[in-house]
Formats: structure tokens, sequence, C-alpha cells
């Protein structure tokens, strides 16, 4: 192997320990913010691992066809290092403000959705209501109307045909019809 293809390998090595670490930094800040359950928080860090090794291998393979050598080692060890050395605090504080900046985004446009569509709809749905209500009591009115204006025609003859129904309720052969009704209920 020559010595370019190592020069090379050691450079992807570095580069892919960097990387480890940005996705690592990424992951702890969000599991940290969002508070994840202990057991999605062990998934995830299997998942983590499980992608950083076959990122580590797919750089490995690109370097040089997947051979391990010591120098592999090292880059991956160089990488995480410079990472954390130089970038960790960077990142991490880039990504916390990469979160806040998704949150309030969202807040405003939950904002926006509220005040262009939730307002319009709950005014609309008041003037809905107000309308059923006046109409209502225009048709309440229209009845009460209606029914003083027909009083002659319906009272006059309720108050020929009360003292009829009264003799007709008290008369022997219903009492009789009643009793029985009444003693068939209790059995």
């Amino acid at each position: 192997m020559n010595p370019a293809v190592q020069w090379l390998t050691l450079f992807y090595m570095i580069l892919a320990g960097v990387t480890m670490g940005l996705a690592y930094d990424s992951y702890r800040v969000l599991s940290l913010k969002f508070n994840f359950p202990k057991w999605l928080n062990a998934m995830l860090d299997l998942l983590y691992w499980l992608c950083a090794a076959l990122f580590v291998f797919r750089m490995l393979y690109a370097g040089n066809q997947g051979q391990l050598r010591f120098y592999v080692f090292l880059g991956l060890f160089l990488g995480i290092w410079i990472y954390f050395l130089i970038f960790s605090v960077t990142v991490r504080r880039f990504v916390l403000m990469l979160i806040q900046s998704v949150q309030y985004m969202c807040r405003l446009l939950w904002r926006l959705v509220e005040i262009l569509i939730g307002k319009p709809l709950r005014w609309l749905w008041r003037l809905i209501i107000g309308l059923l209500v006046l109409l209502g009591r225009i048709l309440l009115f229209i009845l009460k109307l209606l029914l003083r204006l027909t009083k002659p025609i319906w009272v006059l003859p309720v108050r020929w045909i009360s003292p009829w129904l009264s003799r007709l309720k008290h008369s022997a052969w219903i009492v009789k019809i009643t009793g029985w009704i009444t003693k068939w209920r209790k059995r």
C-alpha cells in the first residue's frame, strides 16, 4: 500500500471522527433538551453506534478498501479529539440555538394559523349562533303575535267546550273506566 493511500485513509478517518463527534454532540443536546424516556434513549444510543460503525466502515472502504491498520484507529481518535477540543462547545450552542429557533418558528406559525384561521372561524361561529338566536326570537315574536291575533277564534270555543269536558270527565262511565285501568296497572 503506497503512502498516498495511507494519508488519504488517515484523512478520511479524521473526518469520520469529527463527524461522529458532531453527530454525538447533536444527539446529546437533543436528548437532554427533549427528555426522552430511558428506553428510547437506549434505542437511540444503539442506533447512533450502528450508524457510526456503518459510516466508519464506508469511509474506510472508500479510503483503502476496508483494510484495518493502526493509522485507522489513530485517525479516528485524532478526529474525535480535534472535534471535542475545537468544535464541541460551538456545535452544542449552535444545536441549542437551532432547536430554540425551530420552536420559535413553530410557535409563530401556530399563532399565525390561529390568527388567520382560528379567529375568523370563531367570529363566523358567533355570527351564525347570533343569527340563529335572532331568527328564533323573531319567529317566537311572530308566533306570539299570531297567538294574540287569533285569540278570539280559539278562546271562545274553548270556553264553550270546557264545561262540557268537565262534566264528561266526571261522568260515571269515565270514572269506571279509569278505575278499571288503574287496577289493571297495579297488577
